[in-house]
């Protein structure tokens, strides 16, 4: 998948700088680096525990480190006004709640709120094409609560797009990057939103430069989706690069401890491949693949 090089525009680059984050009795993440580049999709992967969560929750601001620093186009996350952020960042939390019976257009409105001040030409409808995009506009009326899982996904996917719809221009006449932040957006959809979110999510990278990181769990989603991804193990990063060159086969084994063998696959003009997964290798002598 070839992404285009949205690196020329204002903080084009979000990364972790030798974080670490601790508990009582548990370190979370030990001396993690890790660079997420506008233009792009890339996924944070692991095994439960990994400490994906724990990652996103820096690059969010919702955890401070312990030592190490998040950097936003060269500059500390902290350096950034919050009112700001808001304006070309959106984040989708892997759990949600919403205490009020808000609606499904209520909480995507809600993307809209940091741009209360300075509305866009199109505010009137930008909420319903966030809703369009991501298949909950019939849904539009109905109290969020009252929703399944992967429909409540949707809609809080629908308001995080709202939040950062339209480019943000900058002081020097510059384009702001976009960030779209996302942890385990597809955990709770069928199969077919699953494939339909992350197709979009990677159209927004692709075609707009917007900066997409998400946490996931599946690792075929992962290769036919994202350009790049950062794998951990234990609180640390132990593979990160072009996503079809980091998840081979012996990573996988090493990782996950599970036997992945690659089948060919046509995607588009570009042949790439996808797994079929084995038994787990966890309670072998060796492992063998």
């Amino acid at each position: 998948m070839n992404a285009r090089n949205f690196s020329d525009l204002t903080e084009g680059v979000l990364e972790a700088v030798g974080v670490g984050v601790e508990m009582p009795g548990k370190t979370l993440l030990r001396n993690t680096s890790a660079c997420f580049n506008a233009g792009q999709v890339t996924a944070i992967l692991g095994p439960n525990g990994a400490g994906k969560s724990t990652l996103l929750s820096l690059l969010t601001g919702q955890r401070e480190p312990v030592n190490g620093l998040v950097r936003l186009g060269g500059q500390p996350l902290a350096a950034h006004p919050r009112e700001r952020l808001a304006r070309v960042r959106a984040c989708v939390a892997q759990e949600t709640q919403v205490a009020f019976d808000f609606t499904v257009q209520e909480v995507v409105e809600l993307g809209r709120y940091p741009h209360r001040r300075h509305p866009s030409r199109q505010e009137a409808h930008i909420v319903a094409q966030a809703m369009q995009a991501t298949a909950v506009d019939h849904l539009a009326k109905r109290a969020l609560n009252t929703l399944s899982g992967g429909e409540k996904a949707r809609a809080h996917l629908a308001r995080a797009l709202a939040q950062v719809w339209e480019p943000m221009v900058g002081i020097a006449g510059q384009s702001q990057t976009r960030w779209l932040l996302l942890d385990e957006p597809t955990a709770a959809l069928d199969l077919q939103h699953q494939h339909r979110m992350l197709q979009l999510v990677r159209d927004w990278a692709v075609g707009q430069g917007v900066g997409v990181v998400a946490v996931l769990h599946d690792l075929n989603l992962a290769l036919r989706y994202s350009d790049r991804c950062v794998v951990l193990q234990e609180g640390e990063v132990v593979a990160g690069g072009a996503s079809a060159q980091v998840l081979t086969p012996e990573c996988i084994a090493q990782v996950w401890g599970v036997r992945a063998q690659a089948v060919p696959i046509q995607d588009g003009a570009a042949p790439c491949h996808q797994y079929v997964f084995g038994p787990s290798t966890l309670f072998e002598g060796q492992i063998s693949l």
